[in-house]
């Protein structure tokens, strides 16, 4: 399991193990070290004893070695005096602390001459190790306690230091979406505090996307409902109809209610892929220019049928970074509301300037207007002139400042000279390189 908790434990408990081993080494070294000087002072201490009382000594437990040491004594000329064995011990060696092998052994030999004698104690390394492997268990033990009290405070510890990510995330999962109220972050430790934020801002974003998804739902509904209710009226009325001539009006209110039914729906499915959720769309150079004059061409049948002159005025080559649907969907929306709003036997045109840093692009009508203290809102869903009698859903503007958004473009509005409104949506030339996303700003 990839756990935090079992990777901090092993890790902590596992540095504890192999400081405490080598900790256990080199205790190991510096008492057997100590345990040989103790001993080979004991041999020289033995020696010294020996030449004090001399060979014949009423304390046999001075020279008795009860199988710990041997003791040997040397003439001048070389015979043995003394053995503490009744085999031949190890040969004599120069006075001193001296090392050497005999039968197969290592030995630890001190030898002293005084007074025309070699003395001669010694003892096995094997004899020492024994001795030792029974004392350094005792010399382990305050270190295994130490260890393992360390590993049971590190258990603890690392649970208590893990626990204000497990009440993080017993909070978060009684989180509804009906409630997204952002998570308590006072006495949270440093490391987790900035995490807890983030997660705030990630339920704050959530939260005013839901709140604006259910808003948007019951507002399409709402706007939905006039249209449908037209169209089935309509239809009641043409089933009502006694003959074709009769027939002929109710069908073509039906129709029109249907178109602008169909209207709606197009713009509202505009509205959600432009929605900050909308997957993220890579940018790509768009010739504006060209944009222009194909979205001219594709509404100018309707504006024919309006008698509205519609055309390209000015029209720089100019190229921004951005995503070519959507700035056809801001186009078409600039032009339809120009159309709708623009009486017949008016004009239309469309424009693109340019300079270093970005692209403007003016959409000009002699229609009504719009006035100045009106001009703030009906950027907003769903908002149209109050008496205006032109049909339409209130999406077109609140589409365009959208696209312009997701383009780190503005909008402005202003008067024609000689009545009229203009539409000035400025966009930067170079928005990013072509693969990053449209911004959410």
């Amino acid at each position: 399991m990839n756990s935090i908790r079992r990777r901090l434990i092993f890790w902590q408990i596992g540095a504890l193990l192999m400081t405490g081993a080598l900790a256990s080494v080199i205790t190991y070294t510096l008492a057997w070290d100590g345990f040989n000087r103790l001993r080979d002072y004991g041999l020289e201490q033995v020696a010294y004893s020996i030449v004090r009382h001399g060979v014949e000594t009423e304390n046999d437990e001075e020279l008795a070695d009860h199988g710990q040491f041997v003791s040997q004594i040397w003439y001048s000329n070389g015979d043995l005096a003394y053995s503490s064995l009744e085999s031949v011990g190890p040969p004599p060696q120069k006075p001193g602390l001296n090392v050497l092998r005999w039968q197969g052994q290592e030995w630890h030999v001190y030898t002293l001459v005084e007074g025309g004698l070699t003395i001669q104690v010694g003892n096995p390394v094997a004899n020492r190790a024994r001795i030792f492997a029974g004392i350094f268990p005792w010399l382990l033990l305050p270190m295994s306690l130490l260890v393992a009290l360390l590993g049971g405070f590190i258990w603890m510890s690392v649970g208590r230091a893990l626990s204000p990510l497990a009440h993080v995330r017993a909070e978060i999962g009684r989180k509804e979406a009906s409630s997204l109220t952002p998570l308590e972050t006072h006495g949270l430790p440093d490391e987790v505090a900035p995490l807890v934020r983030t997660l705030n801002d990630l339920l704050a974003s959530l939260d005013a996307a839901l709140l604006a998804q259910r808003r948007f739902i019951a507002d399409a509904a709402h706007e939905l409902r006039t249209p449908l209710t037209g169209v089935r009226l309509q239809a009641q009325l043409a089933r009502q109809a006694g003959s074709v001539e009769e027939l002929e009006a109710p069908l073509s209110q039906l129709i029109q209610g249907v178109d602008r039914a169909g209207h709606l729906v197009e713009q509202l499915l505009q509205m959600a892929r432009l929605e900050p959720e909308a997957r993220k769309t890579n940018l790509e150079p768009v010739a504006m220019d060209e944009l222009v004059r194909q979205t001219v061409a594709h509404l100018s049948a309707q504006a024919d049928a309006r008698n509205i002159d519609l055309g390209v005025g000015a029209c720089v080559a100019a190229t921004v970074h951005g995503h070519a649907l959507s700035l056809g969907a801001m186009l078409t929306n600039l032009v339809d509301n120009a159309l709708r709003y623009t009486p017949a036997g008016g004009r239309v045109d469309v424009e693109v300037q340019a300079d270093a840093e970005d692209v403007l692009i003016l959409v000009k009508d002699n229609g009504p207007g719009i006035p100045v203290s009106e001009r703030a809102h009906v950027f907003d869903r769903f908002v149209r002139l109050a008496g205006a009698e032109i049909p339409g859903s209130g999406l077109g503007l609140s589409i365009v400042q959208r696209v312009a958004d997701l383009h780190n473009g503005s909008i402005t509005l202003d008067d024609t000279p000689g009545g009229g409104l203009t539409i000035r949506v400025r966009l930067p030339r170079v928005g990013g390189s072509a693969s990053r996303p449209l911004s959410a700003s």
